[in-house]
């Protein structure tokens, strides 16, 4: 855990966004503001919900498919470089089959990364396809496990988590109410069975055809649920990883 090669990721936000159905270009305006905000409370990393880029569309997501070397995301790099921020952004990405969902990660001074979904739901694989991830997030301390929607319902999924040392569990996601209040059961599971705090990132507003529920939320490593968003505000949720302190921001 002394490690000097790795990044200190002690304070870790999650946001909760709405994002704007198809817009590249204003939705990474919107993500500055996160990102900014995440900075001036001291955050250490920002994760964002599932294609926050380009909003959880996937009729659109070959048009908007791109790749994590795409200059529009040059910012992100940049001020994960002059902050010391990591930061993960939800983009659907171009694979030799087919287009992957996807959260590229930028880490300070680090080439950036890709982590691809790889189980996708029944109903998206009309649109996409398996991509090839990771177990936990290279460089980091403490050790984080990315999982992006279903993955966190596949068991499989958070043992190789478990297996890959991850003491924090990051589920990046565009869910229902009732899509939250199961993938909650399952993530405060997790949390338990594996002594993982967790964290959700969920957003708010109309995705494809249905209406995300926002309610982004934090679990110690004992299941038990320390602070919720709502289902109508974005902002973030931060925790403290040294002493467990959460706080919330709303906009």
């Amino acid at each position: 855990m002394s490690d000097d090669s790795k990044t200190n990721l002690m304070k870790i936000c999650v946001a909760q966004t709405k994002p704007i159905k198809g817009d590249i270009e204003n939705n990474i305006e919107q993500h500055k503001k996160f990102i900014e905000l995440a900075v001036s409370n001291g955050a250490n990393a920002i994760f964002f919900p599932e294609l926050s880029v380009t909003g959880y569309e996937p009729g659109l997501a070959k048009d908007l498919a791109t790749d994590q070397g795409d200059s529009r995301f040059d910012y992100f790099q940049q001020i994960s470089d002059a902050s010391q921020i990591a930061i993960g952004v939800g983009v659907p990405t171009k694979n030799n089959p087919g287009i992957c969902i996807s959260m590229v990660i930028f880490q300070p001074h680090k080439a950036r990364q890709t982590y691809s979904k790889k189980y996708i739901h029944p109903d998206e694989e009309e649109f996409f396809v398996s991509g090839k991830n990771f177990g936990c997030l290279p460089n980091t301390n403490p050790s984080i496990a990315l999982a992006i929607c279903y993955e966190l319902s596949i068991p499989a999924h958070s043992e190789n988590a478990h297996q890959c040392g991850a003491e924090i569990y990051i589920a990046s996601v565009a869910k229902t109410d009732d899509g939250v209040e199961k993938a909650s059961k399952s993530l405060s599971g997790i949390a338990k069975k594996y002594s993982m705090t967790v964290l959700m990132s969920n957003c708010i507003g109309h995705c494809d055809n249905f209406e995300s529920a926002g309610k982004t939320a934090i679990w110690n490593n004992k299941g038990s649920l320390m602070e919720q968003m709502n289902g109508t505000a974005e902002g973030l949720l931060m925790i403290d990883t040294a002493t467990n302190e959460v706080t919330k921001s709303i906009f």
